[in-house]
């Protein structure tokens, strides 16, 4: 049976930006708008989803000494799908986000769920899994992209909020994702920290 506990540890739990620190670098990078965010987020979901699945059903087929390559090639081929496709439908995105979409190949969310999680687990966990931790930095990219968007531009995701009134120019620069991230990621911690003494207590009861 498959336990539903590998879908929602991705979004709070083992959030791969707030608490496992993982792909930094398109998190910094795309993060300027809410937009870019959530183009960056569902490009590498789908990835993400789509390799879990085949490497959960090729697992018991593929050699331990050449497993990292194998999953390599079946992430990059998905990335190449995704990014052709990306090209057709949403050009301006894609020449938005440019190089990072095809170097979602080497993000290690990616390949780092097929190796810990897909390779050991069935398809609809690697399935759960998959699009948890998608969701999640999906999500995380959107609130980072929001916040930068807000404080840089007075928009969220182009929509005027305060106009220029309260524009802080160096959020949409690269110290501006650095400031934010690092703001966001201690209030997962702290809600984090909350909730294990809330657990505790609950245990004690």
């Amino acid at each position: 049976m498959a336990d539903f506990r590998n879908f929602t540890k991705g979004f709070f739990k083992e959030n791969p930006t707030y608490v496992q620190a993982l792909g930094m670098c398109p998190t910094l990078a795309t993060t300027t708008s809410a937009v870019n965010g959530l183009g960056m987020g569902l490009a590498t979901l789908v990835v993400l989803v789509l390799s879990n699945i085949v490497v959960s059903v090729i697992r018991k087929m593929v050699p331990e000494k050449t497993r990292i390559p194998i999953y390599i090639v079946v992430i990059a081929s998905f990335v190449t799908i995704v990014d052709l496709l990306m090209h057709a439908f949403v050009y301006e995105l894609w020449r938005t986000l440019g190089l990072f979409i095809p170097l979602i190949v080497v993000n290690c969310i990616i390949l780092g769920r097929a190796e810990a999680f897909a390779s050991k687990n069935g398809i609809v966990d690697s399935f759960l899994d998959g699009l948890g931790m998608g969701l999640g930095f999906t999500g995380s990219l959107v609130l980072l992209g929001m916040v930068r968007e807000l404080f840089g531009n007075g928009t969220i995701f182009g929509i005027p909020v305060w106009g220029k009134a309260l524009n802080i120019f160096v959020m949409i620069l690269p110290p501006g994702a650095y400031i934010t991230l690092g703001l966001l990621a201690g209030l997962f911690a702290f809600i984090g920290i909350k909730r294990r003494e809330a657990s505790k207590r609950k245990v004690r009861t």
